[in-house]
Parts: C-alpha cells; structure tokens; sequence
C-alpha cells in the first residue's frame, strides 16, 4: 500500500491511527533517507500508544523503551551497519510490545518474519512524503487491508 503524507503532522497522524491496530509483539521496520521523517513517524506512534514523553531517536543508544498502553521499543540499528551477530534483538521482538526498527535493512537476517516493513520516500514536493506499508503475514495483512 502506499499513500501521500502532505505534512509531517499527516505523518504523525497516520502513525497515530496505526498505533489503534497494534498488538503486542508487533515489529515494524523503517527505511528512508536521512530526515525522511522515521523518527517523526515513530512519535506519532507513540502518542497513539498512549506515550506522553518525548521521543527522540536511538542513534547512540542503540534502544529506547517507553511505556504506554504497549510498551515501544524504538531502535535504531543505523551503527549496526556491519555487525555480523545476533546481539539479541529477539528479546524485545517477544517482550509484548510494539518495537520500530529504524534502519532494519542492516539487521535483515535477524528480523523476524511477520512484520510491517515501513519506507518513507521523499517526493518532488519538499513538505510531503511517500509512505509504502509492505506486510509480511497474516495478522499485518489485515492491518493493511483496514487502510484501503
């Protein structure tokens, strides 16, 4: 599926909606260019989770947890670029919250199969932005299904 964010606060808000139809252990995965807007999409996510803090990328952390109505666990592997093991990802994968994978192309062999993999594309207008939702098995499929 793909759809047009004119704003980041569009971005935001789809994120927000999409938050309504997660489940605990759900993995979603964003790719995009520097300043695509992952980190804006991740905090409207959060706010529909019910998070009030402020979120800001893990660059240097690696992980960030927070707490809402399911926890978010919001990576950003973008420094993993080269790491050729398994520092356990999974742990949080099957923690029973939702976890955002910024940069996930770089841990591909470690993701798990059901997911929504997220890109998030500049367009010629400088103010909007592409979204392309792939889903990857049954449950994500649905989700998907509910956008149409």
């Amino acid at each position: 599926m793909r759809l047009v964010c004119n704003t980041e606060e569009e971005t935001q808000d789809f994120a927000y909606r999409l938050a309504e139809k997660l489940q605990p252990n759900d993995v979603l995965t964003l790719e995009g260019q520097l300043g695509v807007g992952k980190t804006a999409f991740t905090k409207g996510l959060a706010k529909g989770l019910g998070i009030q803090r402020n979120i800001t990328s893990p660059t240097f952390t690696i992980v960030k947890e927070y707490r809402g109505r399911l926890p978010l666990y919001h990576m950003d592997v973008y420094r993993l670029e080269n790491a050729m093991e398994d520092i356990g990802f999974d742990d949080y994968f099957f923690r029973g919250g939702v976890t955002v994978i910024e940069w996930a192309s770089f841990i591909e062999d470690f993701l798990p199969e059901e997911r929504l993999d997220i890109k998030l594309n500049y367009t010629e207008n400088a103010n909007q932005r592409e979204i392309i939702l792939t889903p990857f098995e049954e449950h994500f499929e649905q989700v998907v299904k509910a956008w149409r």
